[in-house]
């Protein structure tokens, strides 16, 4: 397989929300017993098949940047958004201020470049800043299994904003119960699609420009983008 079959895919959200795990469950398919807070970045691999079933089928390598969340590095971790070919925003179901968050973590990447950087902080996120960004999105909301309690039309609303904005799919799942990406679920479906679009924008797009959102892939790899410490994320 060439070297540059594969895309990045950026996984993002407050601290504590279950990146680590989250990331964990897709590429492994399996729990994660003892996840551990990330510092810096920390990147897994998934291979995707793209357009399972279908004449076009083709093997991709799918990388998942887990981005540390804690704020004491709010200020470095513009390092890791470049290149991007989809975003993942991860919530905590049962905390209603890690989603109303998510639109300060899509403005941070998609502000890397301007003014919020060079002063140490980020613009609120603006619908109408994304309305010609192209790059795909997938809101995950984590620990269903606690969230059970919520009001259910507390939960809906929460879970509709964000989402309709960039219209995007959205997932809720527990990463401690594989059944909720089983194959075939509803879950598993909106995974690989979401897969399958970030690939036909970086592959297979008539518009797949070289810019600074889908360049090449960086081949550079700091070696702290595979290092983790020891508390969770």
């Amino acid at each position: 397989m060439a070297a540059t079959d594969k895309v990045r895919i950026l996984v993002v959200g407050d601290s504590g929300v279950g990146k680590t795990s989250l990331v964990h469950m897709i590429c492994h398919n399996e729990p994660m017993l003892n996840p551990s807070w990330t510092i810096g970045c920390s990147v897994d691999v998934k291979l995707h098949d793209y357009k399972a079933g279908t004449p076009a089928e083709k093997t991709y390598f799918i990388e998942l940047w887990d981005i540390g969340g804690s704020s004491s590095h709010k200020n470095s971790r513009s390092i890791f958004y470049s290149p991007v070919n989809g975003i993942i925003l991860v919530h905590d179901l049962s905390n209603r201020k890690s989603h109303q968050n998510l639109r300060k973590w899509l403005a941070e990447i998609l502000n890397k470049e301007g003014k919020g950087i060079e002063n140490g902080y980020y613009d609120d996120y603006d619908p109408e800043q994304f309305a010609g960004n192209q790059i795909p999105i997938l809101v995950i909301g984590t620990k269903a299994d606690l969230a059970e309690t919520v009001k259910k039309e507390t939960l809906l609303s929460r879970m509709s904003s964000i989402a309709e904005e960039c219209c995007a799919d959205e997932i809720n799942l527990a990463c401690n119960q594989v059944k909720y990406l089983a194959p075939g679920s509803s879950n598993a479906v909106r995974l690989s699609r979401f897969f399958d679009k970030v690939l036909e924008r970086r592959y297979h797009s008539s518009n797949n420009l070289q810019t600074s959102q889908s360049p090449v892939v960086d081949r550079r790899r700091p070696a702290m983008h595979y290092s983790k410490s020891s508390h969770v994320d």
